[in-house]
């Protein structure tokens, strides 16, 4: 379970990480999955950019703005859910130069988000280096020099382009400076998004960038590049007898306050992921990948752009491991399931079982909220507004029917309506497989297939805000949090995680703790969890889940009754038919568990791991089913939905119309 909010924790990596003010995480983190140690493990990943607003105002000159402070270093990775006793992200990649678990790849940052405007860069051979590369206290100055060596921009090493380029970015510093030689390169346009704009001007951009430490061409031998992907698809809205969308309504959420800057239509009835994109953060190169290849609107544009898309298998091992599921094309399939995942004529005509999109709980979800104007329906009845949205979620989570736990992107719906009457209790969840595979130029059979959960209108199980609620009114946690909420300290709600367990929701939301000043920074110090009618508060999530499986609703773990050797016992079988007994043992059993768990990961041991969380969620299984025999459980926890055959599932089609299925390539 991920237990790091990539929005919350960049403010804590930017005071950990930063090494100098004029680096900075300005594009925030960003959840992907690598291999570590011979393990796939979830983590968030981001790219220490170049912030010039860091320099003082002494250092604030043409010289070092344009032709010595060039680039950003490196990146930055942390575990998604594993902490320092601190409560601070444990990093497996980090310092500058890097130091960690991704190997040898190219630091350097000239093309990001941040970028500046321009910079000029290359010097001839030989020559002394001038660009600053990054701090070293070791070295002559206090830091270590760099030249330029791609094939990143035009050049400005003759008088005549020297002109037409200070006439365009209005500089006669340009043009009269000395820093400029024969090999002198300009770079600009350095936004990735921009930069595939310019290349594929046909193409509907996704909202953001996300970066990722990649083998291009696999090749061992050579060095890694830290590249942004990009996705890209194409639409129309003259598709026939398919549903209209707007993009500025379906892809707003809490997190993404507008959409896109780079989209061609903002009403659509046709959307495809037709195109995977990758802009290398050294040299700017763009390499478009055709990942729909029946979609006819691309195969159109190629005949124009003959040879600027290049085939998937084109597409190396690892590259194809770090692709995913675009969060745009998600949004769009998800708000379109809040009404046509009804298949009965006449209830969709009534329009009784219509679902919404939960609303954001974080700390930060709140904060957007608040500030967006309140918006009512066609009755006068308050309605959310898009910027209120709970956002889509990556996590690697295992839904039911699915064979093992695959990197997901994941939704909640409510029940819909307006009004003070509405409710906010789970109507069904959502998720999508985007595990992409490592097979060189071939997509894992399973990606892109959703999946739903449809829960019975009679069976009442919390929803996002319920969870949230019953945070908040339980008296032993409030008290808790007010004490951690002093005027010297501020409580921040992590992003609430939902996923199917043991036949019910678990739902898992990180609580961090902030000083105030300047200089302070998000720490993880709680985790709550819920699960039915029973609610846990810890500093660690073990604990808190202990508090979920404990009959009296206390952490106090039970001493296993038979002790287990190397962490690898096996759950026992209580030998009564007694639901007491029975309970009392599945919490022995979880309780071992979690402690063969934690053995398991300091020793990196990651198959004994895997075989304690298989046990683990065992013994939660066995507990639930006890407490349900003996009727201490809510009907919320003891239901178990039911997965209802999605409208998405199955094979490509090129509409958005009620009967759309899935990309299973896109």
């Amino acid at each position: 379970m991920r237990l790091l909010d990539p929005k919350v924790i960049t403010k804590t990596v930017q005071q950990l990480q930063q090494s100098r003010l004029y680096y900075g995480f300005n594009s925030g983190m960003k959840v992907d999955r690598y291999n570590v140690g011979g393990e796939r493990r979830d983590t968030v990943i981001s790219v220490r950019e170049l912030n010039l607003n860091g320099l003082s105002a002494e250092q604030q000159t043409w010289v070092n703005q344009h032709t010595v402070y060039t680039h950003g270093f490196g990146a930055v990775a942390a575990y998604g859910n594993q902490l320092t006793s601190d409560g601070l992200p444990s990093y497996w990649e980090q310092s500058v130069p890097s130091v960690g678990e991704m190997g040898q790849y190219e630091e350097r940052v000239y093309f990001s988000p941040g970028s500046p405007n321009y910079s000029i860069v290359g010097a001839p051979e030989g020559a002394a280096p001038q660009e600053l590369d990054y701090p070293d206290d070791t070295a002559v100055g206090g830091q270590v020099s760099t030249t330029f060596t791609g094939n990143g921009g035009p050049s400005v090493g003759n008088t005549w382009n020297k002109l037409l380029y200070a006439i365009k970015f209005g500089s006669t510093d340009l043009f009269f400076s000395s820093q400029t030689n024969e090999a002198s390169q300009i770079l600009y346009d350095r936004d990735p998004l921009l930069r595939v704009a310019k290349v594929a001007p046909y193409l509907t951009l996704e909202q953001s960038a996300y970066p990722a430490v990649v083998d291009m061409d696999g090749d061992p031998s050579t060095d890694k590049r830290l590249v942004w992907v990009v996705d890209a698809y194409t639409t129309t809205n003259n598709y026939p007898y398919a549903q209209h969308e707007s993009l500025s309504d379906a892809t707003v959420d809490s997190q993404s306050t507008q959409m896109g800057q780079y989209v061609q239509n903002n009403k659509i009835n046709y959307m495809r992921n037709s195109v995977k994109a990758v802009v290398d953060a050294y040299d700017g190169s763009v390499r478009l990948f055709r990942w729909d290849e029946t979609d006819p609107i691309l195969r159109t544009w190629e005949k124009i752009y003959p040879g600027s898309v290049e085939p998937m298998s084109a597409i190396s091992g690892d590259l194809m491991s770090h692709l995913r599921y675009p969060e745009d094309m998600f949004k769009v399939q998800r708000n379109l399931l809040a009404t046509y995942h009804v298949t009965d004529a006449s209830g969709f005509y009534s329009g009784g079982d219509r679902w919404r999109l939960a609303e954001e709980t974080s700390t930060y979800g709140d904060a957007s909220a608040s500030s967006s104007s309140q918006r009512v329906d066609a009755n006068g009845n308050p309605v959310s507004a898009p910027t209120s949205l709970q956002p889509p979620y990556y996590l690697t989570m295992q839904m039911p029917g699915q064979e093992s736990a695959e990197f997901s992107l994941t939704s909640v719906f409510v029940p819909g309506g307006g009004g003070e009457g509405r409710r906010e209790a789970m109507a069904g969840f959502l998720a999508v497989d985007s595990e992409t595979g490592n097979t060189p130029g071939q997509v894992r059979e399973g990606y892109g297939k959703l999946r739903l959960l449809a829960l019975p209108s009679s069976t009442t199980v919390p929803g996002p805000g319920q969870v949230q609620n019953k945070y908040d009114s339980d008296e032993k946690i409030a008290t808790q949090l007010n004490l951690l909420n002093q005027a010297d300290s501020t409580v921040i709600r992590g992003n609430l995680l939902t996923l199917p367990v043991g036949g019910g929701l678990l739902y898992v939301q990180p609580v961090y703790v902030q000083g105030t000043g300047s200089a302070s920074y998000p720490v993880l110090r709680s985790v709550l969890t819920a699960f039915g009618d029973k609610v846990g508060f810890a500093p660690t999530l073990e604990e808190s889940l202990r508090q979920l499986v404990a009959d009296d609703g206390t952490s106090t773990t039970p001493a296993p009754s038979t002790p287990t050797g190397g962490g690898g016992g096996q759950s026992s079988a209580p030998a009564s038919g007694d639901p007491a007994v029975q309970l009392s043992q599945a919490v022995t059993d979880a309780a071992q568990a979690m402690r063969d768990a934690d053995a398991a990961m300091s020793k990196s041991d990651w198959t004994a791991y895997g075989e304690a969380q298989t046990r683990l969620h065992d013994a939660l299984t066995r507990a639930e089913a006890a407490q349900t025999a003996l009727g201490t459980t809510s009907s919320g926890a003891a239901a178990t939905p039911s997965p209802t055959p999605s409208p998405t599932d199955g094979a490509a089609t090129p509409s958005l119309s009620p009967s759309a299925e899935a990309q299973s390539g896109s």
